[in-house]
């Protein structure tokens, strides 16, 4: 299958990336394509994400999870929890090689496409987890392991913090990818995190080429 991104949607891509500080070159522009081209590919027989255009999965897959990079903390190594198709820890590991992530689903087919586009790619240092974070037992080697939790779409605020707890090091970040918060729902965030949390900071950013809002919250293990 012969597969080219159409000319304006590399354009999208390239100049999406340059609002968040990144160059897309053309080593880059290729492994984008690959994942784009087998994301459309396994959609038509599976259902892995609801968005199924090219431009749609431009912005609302790969410049959304590269959005959160000019905000993320010293980190060097990520737990993406609830990665679907792997965002956005597989697009973010394309930019930043020398990051540790693990990803982790509790559905099977979508971390099956996370092994293939990881295999696809000739990525290091990610792996793909099929399993439930709340089951502990399951997870126990991955304990106290990372700087920092990431999470698109996982589940409610008060929910990440409480089950990102116990595999998130010391003065680890949480990072909750969420769409347009208030400042009044932000400070009632403080609760939730309760006394093993400190509220670091929030980003409010509007996707490039759209008018999606994403807030960005980050969490520090006290």
């Amino acid at each position: 299958m012969n597969f080219s991104m159409e000319k304006e949607n590399k354009e999208l891509l390239i100049e999406g990336a340059k609002v968040f500080g990144i160059e897309i070159n053309e080593k880059l522009m290729m492994a984008f394509e690959i994942y784009l081209k087998e994301l459309l590919k396994w959609n038509q027989k599976m259902n892995l994400t609801a968005i199924r255009t090219e431009r749609g999965i431009i912005l609302k897959h790969f410049l959304d999870s590269l959005s959160v990079i000019p905000h993320l903390p010293p980190i060097s190594s990520l737990l993406d929890i609830g990665s679907g198709a792997g965002f956005p820890g597989i697009p973010l590991k394309m930019v930043l090689p020398s990051m540790k992530i693990i990803l982790i689903d509790s559905r099977l087919k979508k971390v099956d496409f996370q092994r293939h586009i990881i295999r696809t790619l000739g990525l290091k240092g990610i792996e793909a987890i099929h399993g439930r974070i709340e089951d502990r037992r399951a997870l126990e080697k991955l304990e106290n392991r990372f700087d920092g939790i990431i999470s698109r779409a996982f589940a409610d605020i008060g929910t990440l913090l409480s089950l990102g707890f116990p595999y998130l090091k010391m003065g680890g970040f949480v990072l909750a990818m969420k769409g347009k918060v208030s400042s009044n729902e932000i400070r009632g965030f403080i609760k939730e995190g309760g006394p093993q949390y400190m509220l670091k900071n929030s980003f409010s950013i509007v996707l490039p080429f759209s008018n999606f809002k994403r807030t960005i919250i980050i969490f520090e293990k006290q």
